[in-house]
């Protein structure tokens, strides 16, 4: 039950993850405008994300625009793309595969360390999966803070951390503590389920003394079968 319960909170957290990430790949509130200096006050703030830049005029109007050209872009910014996409289609694979693998499904059912080892396979993805979210988050964090205290750079073309960075900073972590979970309740479930069958496939008598000893293969079945056997009274 233990596993179990560990199994459903990694899922879970990693679920949580994965529509972090594809919220955060999304939205534009990768960049924001500062205001500081003589930009204090402004009429115009700006948003950048990984595909679109964003105009919020003081009147109120909202107007996004797709970058024209892949090629044009930036390299740091094409990684980031590349990096965000992969992240969020191994988190749908990690999905399906935890679910698969989870004590808590009927699918294959009756594998045994099997089903387990799957669904630890499922936590790996997630781990991969955050761990490929959290690249683009630090280096656009870097690229900002050092831009932002680049005296060289003009303060209007200056921005700042915008609130997806922190969203998918906290998604990527959550990402990589389900995947953990995960295969730490495999860890568990498969050390939970070791010595209990012998090297036949078949499991050992109830109180036989080859389970206590560690007896395995024909040794095992004869000191099972030796037990039920009646014995003669020393009376007799």
């Amino acid at each position: 039950m233990a596993s179990a319960a560990l199994e459903l909170m990694g899922f879970f957290l990693g679920l949580l993850g994965m529509l972090g990430t594809l919220v955060t790949t999304v939205l534009p509130y990768w960049q924001t405008s500062s205001h500081i200096g003589s930009n204090i006050v402004t009429a115009v703030d700006t948003m950048r994300g990984l595909w679109m830049e964003c105009v919020y005029q003081s009147t109120g109007a909202f107007q996004c625009e797709t970058y024209n050209s892949m090629l044009a872009l930036p390299s740091d910014l094409q990684a980031s793309r590349a990096l965000m996409v992969i992240s969020i289609v191994l988190s749908i694979f990690a999905t399906a595969i935890a679910v698969l693998g989870m004590q808590c499904t009927l699918c294959l059912e009756g594998a045994g360390a099997v089903k387990s080892r799957v669904a630890g396979a499922g936590g790996g993805f997630f781990l991969v999966a955050g761990f490929l979210s959290l690249i683009p988050m630090a280096w656009t964090t870097h690229e900002v803070v050092q831009n932002f205290y680049n005296p060289n750079i003009p303060v209007s073309m200056k921005h700042e951390l915008g609130w997806c960075l922190y969203v998918g900073l906290a998604s990527a972590l959550i990402s990589i503590l389900g995947g953990g979970i995960l295969c730490v309740s495999c860890c568990e479930e498969y050390e939970g389920g070791r010595g209990r069958h012998h090297g036949g496939g078949y499991p050992y008598p109830v109180g036989s003394s080859a389970l206590a000893t560690g007896i395995h293969g024909p040794a095992a079945r004869l000191s099972g079968l030796f037990q039920h056997l009646p014995r003669e009274s020393k009376y007799t």
